[in-house]
């Protein structure tokens, strides 16, 4: 049966469109081979527009994964604020107690931790790459999927039916592509909203992202190259709703108290955003000629930010056993593609269990959990092996990463 695409991928944000641009670079697939479908294609960062209210802290190995699919260097410069230095630290402690945690990029011999990058900045070149490698956008709903054994069949809303080898999910947390494939998943809701927004700090922000952890959810301060410092601030439900609802000076002075005025006073400079924290996991991330990425199939706390890393290296390791197919007529194989579910779903299982345990066990305001919180910092920071491992892990360097994003100068492997 003739086929329209090798692939079909549901959703065009960084993951959808990260995966195309990869699958095309390493040959898995060609130009005009990878379509990519989405309800509504994001649009360009307007010129002159401030930074995106939802920024991503990216590691080492997501860095390396968009320098080689050549997404990074196209990035606006002003859009990227590397951080050298993070610190972190129990309520009930303070910074460079013993109640805290830091890291510093130069006791692992790297030249930084990490950068916070624009999110509407990184989505529009993302989307860029993957239309110059020669991927298909095209606007539309998903109506319906079938995949049998001669092919993978996408119905659009438009009326357009797509029969491809393969088709991707990376449609996010409420994906269709997951309900029409009957993959169930499970999770809970944390019953807090996160805040973002942008601040103007009375003192440097030293180019360090900084996290205290409150008994109504962490806050995180991450360095802008602008001198300000992008928020997330993560509160149970009616918390989040009262400080959502006061004026700029109020809420500023609540945040100047809530991260113990680290930076001194905190003046807000952009409006609020609300978004609602979950756990989620899917049962399945593969099916015969289909697999999910990304949100589609995990969601984690947002309190070390390894959201949109772990999608990324969902991409890399597909793309890796893809590689390995003989012909395109084998992408869909259900044995491959269920290589790709062991691979990332321990990891991704691993990193949703101890963020998850983390969030419990430092927003609880119980004293002996108090003194275990900063025993368990104080222990870390004593112990430079473990501490080292912590901020290779935090880097994509370290654990079951695909071995050609853990060298320093990359080349792309191919087919």
């Amino acid at each position: 049966m003739s086929r329209d695409f090798d692939i079909v991928i549901v959703g065009a944000g960084v993951i959808g469109a990260v995966a195309a641009a990869l699958l095309i670079h390493r040959d898995v697939s060609h130009s005009g081979r990878v379509a990519v479908v989405a309800d509504r294609l994001p649009t360009a960062r307007p010129p002159g527009a401030d930074w995106d209210l939802r920024v991503f802290a990216l590691s080492r190995a997501s860095e390396r994964l968009l320098r080689l699919c050549g997404i990074w260097d196209r990035l606006p410069p002003d859009r990227i604020s590397p951080y050298e230095r993070m610190c972190v630290w129990d309520e009930s402690g303070s910074p460079g107690s013993s109640g805290s945690l830091s890291f510093d990029c130069a006791e692992i011999g790297e030249a930084n931790l990490g950068s916070i990058v624009d999110g509407r900045a990184l989505q529009a070149e993302c989307l860029q790459a993957a239309r110059a490698a020669g991927a298909v956008l095209i606007e539309a709903g998903v109506k319906s999927i079938a995949c049998t054994e001669a092919c993978a069949l996408t119905r659009l809303t438009d009326g357009r039916e797509l029969r491809s080898t393969l088709i991707l999910g990376a449609d996010g947390v409420e994906s269709k592509t997951r309900e029409l494939l009957g993959i169930e998943s499970a999770g809970h809701s944390y019953h807090q909203d996160a805040l973002v927004a942008h601040v103007r700090t009375e003192k440097p922000h030293q180019h360090t992202a900084w996290q205290r952890f409150l008994p109504t959810g962490p806050l995180a301060l991450l360095p802008l190259n602008d001198g300000r410092s992008s928020i997330v601030w993560s509160a149970d439900v009616l918390t989040a709703a009262r400080l959502a609802s006061l004026d700029g000076q109020e809420f500023g002075a609540k945040l100047t108290d809530a991260c113990a005025a680290v930076l001194g006073r905190c003046e807000l400079t952009t409006p609020i955003a609300r978004f609602p924290l979950r756990l989620q996991y899917a049962s399945e991330y593969v099916r015969p000629r289909a697999a999910l990425l990304g949100d589609a199939a995990h969601v984690v706390h947002p309190l070390a930010g390894q959201g949109l890393n772990l999608g990324l290296l969902d991409c890399a390791a597909l793309a890796e056993i893809l590689a390995e197919a003989e012909d395109t007529d084998s992408l869909g194989d259900l044995k491959l593609l269920r290589r790709y579910e062991r691979w990332r779903k321990s990891e991704n299982l691993l990193a949703a269990t101890a963020m998850d345990g983390l969030e419990r066990l430092f927003s609880s305001s119980n004293a002996a959990f108090s003194s275990l919180r900063r025993a368990a910092l104080s222990a870390v920071g004593r112990v430079p092996l473990l501490k080292r491992e912590f901020a290779r892990r935090a880097l994509g360097l370290a654990g079951d990463v695909p071995q050609y994003l853990k060298q320093a100068d990359p080349a792309l492997p191919r087919r």
